[in-house]
């Protein structure tokens, strides 16, 4: 995986896969280039043995192949910007994981096209709740899936063509306001 974003979609489906009835996205940028992206979930969670292989590429629980990559390939990619990656889970109650990157590093990917990754997470998934957040000292870019179904009403799917195509237009333009800021 080449960018951030990449990484945020794996860890997000991991989310799916557990059965979350919501999953939050936020990135926090600071002053002193750090970027912490926080994925947290309701899903079922992991008992502590499960939690304490999860970073070894030979635990998963798909059944169609015995490696996974996901969280280790993204422990690594913060660790070689200076940063980190920390997991918190409880079995019945949800997971969250929290990875910091140092962006001025070197080794350090582009976020990507950020907007298109959560456009995909609620088109593939409509009737998850998603909370997507990006905030910088200069201000915020904020979606919620919650504030959309009532914008919209029942009639109309968060799975429908338009619909993803108008929330990743609505993150793009929040986030070139945000960069827009910085200069």
């Amino acid at each position: 995986m080449k960018e951030l974003s990449e990484h945020i979609l794996d860890i997000a489906q991991n989310s799916v896969a557990a059965g979350a009835a919501h999953i939050s996205v936020l990135l926090t940028e600071d002053q002193h280039h750090c970027l912490t992206v926080v994925i947290q979930d309701n899903g079922c969670g992991m008992t502590p043995e499960v939690l304490a292989r999860v970073t070894d590429p030979f635990t998963t629980s798909r059944t169609t192949r015995k490696v996974g990559l996901g969280i280790p390939l993204y422990r690594m990619v913060a660790e070689l910007t200076g940063g980190s990656v920390e997991l918190q889970s409880t079995q019945g109650v949800g997971t969250t994981v929290t990875a910091v990157f140092h962006t001025d590093h070197l080794d350090c990917p582009p976020l990507g096209n950020i907007a298109q990754v959560i456009a995909l997470l609620i088109q593939g998934n409509p009737h998850i709740d998603f909370t997507y957040r990006h905030t910088t000292p200069k201000g915020q870019a904020e979606l919620l899936t919650t504030e959309l179904r009532t914008a919209l009403g029942e009639e109309i799917s968060l799975a429908e063509p338009e619909i993803f195509l108008w929330i990743q237009d609505y993150i793009n333009e929040q986030e070139a306001q945000l960069e827009g800021a910085d200069r």
